[in-house]
């Protein structure tokens, strides 16, 4: 299914998702290059929620841009499978293997990206149209960073994912994340 469709067939978790999905849908039908870096005033990326498996923790980066803790993810880049995205970026972020709880689409988010310098480039303030999946991984395993994009990698509680060190943007993401896994876990059960 191409990336309009599986927007289109995503059932929001709440209010503020269908707003988003709303907005990403009219992302895609106004413009062609929402999946490269072409399109300056949005485009797409990908992220991971990546869970430890007694799904107590969560993974986070510290990013150089944002100087503060961030989920992982990245660039589509003009790449449609975004769950692919979201599993490559995960692996170069912190050198993880992830498992894939589930092939769909978990979460969406449209972030406010500032104005920055980028490979001694600038590049002007823009919307990251982002595509969430839920991941897992061993929190025992041995985490890497890569230093040109961030300056650690750990995991977390849930109630430090929506502390101060965490990214202002995403905090309310992270919040709608833990909800979302609480709701699907306890009706799994």
């Amino acid at each position: 299914m191409n990336l309009r469709g599986q927007i289109e067939s995503y059932v929001p978790f709440d209010e503020a998702e269908e707003k988003i999905k709303d907005y990403l849908l009219k992302w895609i039908d106004t413009f062609d290059d929402v999946l490269t870096r072409e399109n300056e005033f949005a485009h797409f990326a990908s992220s991971a929620f990546v869970v430890n498996k007694d799904r107590t923790k969560m993974l986070v980066v510290y990013h150089n841009i944002y100087d503060a803790w961030i989920f992982p993810g990245g660039h589509a880049d003009g790449e449609e499978n975004l769950l692919s995205v979201a599993i490559r970026e995960v692996e170069e972020e912190t050198s993880l293997k992830t498992k894939v709880l589930d092939n769909s689409i978990f979460a969406i988010s449209a972030s406010p990206i500032v104005g920055h310098i980028k490979r001694g480039k600038y590049v002007p303030a823009h919307t990251h149209l982002d595509v969430v999946y839920l991941l897992e991984a061993d929190d025992k395993e041995t985490l890497a960073f890569r230093e040109d994009e961030s300056k650690g990698v750990k995991w977390i509680t849930f109630e430090e994912a929506i502390g101060d060190n965490i990214v202002d943007f995403i905090r309310p993401v992270h919040k709608r994340l833990i909800k979302k896994l609480n709701v699907k876990e306890s009706t799994n059960l």
